[in-house]
Parts: structure tokens; C-alpha cells; sequence
């Protein structure tokens, strides 16, 4: 395969890839990259030839650096997170952890997190970016998860989804443990 075959297939892979995560049509896409929906067609089947200008108007509308949309090395379909990969970033007053699984990126990001909160432990959290979404899943106890002012109790067994980008809290008030999963969505 010839290097310029392999620049137009990376384009093609990165453009759709990041237009389905931003959930955009093509028109869409098209509209903010100023550039036809025609253009975009050949783009993401890997049979154009685009100019500079083009693949700049595309870069900055889907928020990525011109890199990022000819790098041929494709990244692999699986990449794994083995335990010494695990990075505790929370360490509560009483014990309990925030534990880092694993995520993706560049953005959109997708992150995955262990908690375990011992009773009377509360992590706060600032608002992230707008648009972030989070779904938690309690494995054992109670959470007690308070957004923008509100707090709903989550017993085990239960998974809840809720807007990232508002302050929020994470609460043990209960005598036991909890342990939860969560999945942050950072779009």
C-alpha cells in the first residue's frame, strides 16, 4: 500500500470514528467544517484526495489537531489495563479509594472507576466539562449521590446515570461499606 493510500484510509478511519463520537451527521459535520457533504462522503469511504485547506476546516471542526487525522499507526482495538496499570487518585479520610480502571483519549473520553467509600466518607466533585454524562453502579451498600443541590439514594443492585458537568457528590452515610463501578463520559 502506497503511503498516500495509508494517509487516505487513516483519514477516512479517524473521520468517521470522531464524527460518530461527537454523534454527528454528515451534514452536520459538514456544515460546521464549512466543506461540502460530498466532500465528506469521499472522505470517509477513503476516496479523496483533500487539500490542506479541507483537512483543516475538518480538524477544527471535530476539535482535533491536523495530526490526528493523517496518523496512519492505528491504535489497537483492545488495549488493556492490568491491575499495575490501576491508579488510586482518592484516598478517603477513613480509608476508601477512588481507583482509575482505565479510559480512553483523546476526547470524547471514557473513563472507568472503582470506588470504595467507607461509612462517612463523601468525595465532592467539581462540574467537568458541559455535556459530560456519568452511570454508576452500586455493588454493595448505599450511595448517596447528590447533584446540583439534589440527593437520590442508590441501593445495591441499582445503576443510575447522571449529568458530570454540575457539582456533584459521591456519600457513604450508611454503617457498612460501598463499593461502586462508574463510567465517566467526558465529551
Amino acid at each position: 500500500m502506497s503511503d498516500q493510500a495509508a494517509i487516505g484510509e487513516a483519514v477516512a478511519r479517524t473521520v468517521r470514528a470522531l464524527r460518530a463520537g461527537h454523534g454527528w451527521s454528515l451534514d452536520e459535520l459538514a456544515g460546521r467544517a464549512g466543506v461540502s457533504k460530498g466532500v465528506l462522503v469521499g472522505l470517509e469511504q477513503g476516496r479523496a484526495n483533500p487539500n490542506l485547506g479541507t483537512l483543516i476546516r475538518v480538524s477544527d471542526a471535530l476539535g482535533v489537531p491536523l495530526t490526528r487525522l493523517v496518523q496512519v499507526e492505528e491504535q489497537p482495538p483492545i488495549k488493556v489495563f492490568p491491575p499495575d496499570r490501576h491508579v488510586v487518585l482518592w484516598e478517603g479520610t477513613a480509608g476508601g479509594t477512588g481507583t482509575l480502571l482505565g479510559g480512553s483519549d483523546p476526547r470524547p473520553s471514557l473513563e472507568l472507576w472503582r470506588w470504595d467509600l467507607r461509612p462517612g466518607e463523601t468525595r465532592e466533585s467539581d462540574p467537568h466539562v458541559p455535556g459530560t454524562k456519568e452511570i454508576v453502579y452500586v455493588e454493595e451498600g448505599t450511595l448517596t449521590l447528590s447533584v446540583d443541590g439534589r440527593s437520590d439514594l442508590v441501593e445495591a443492585g441499582t445503576a443510575a446515570v447522571f449529568v458530570g458537568d454540575r457539582p456533584h457528590a459521591y456519600g457513604n452515610a450508611g454503617g457498612t461499606d460501598l463499593r461502586f463501578i462508574l463510567a465517566v463520559l467526558d465529551l
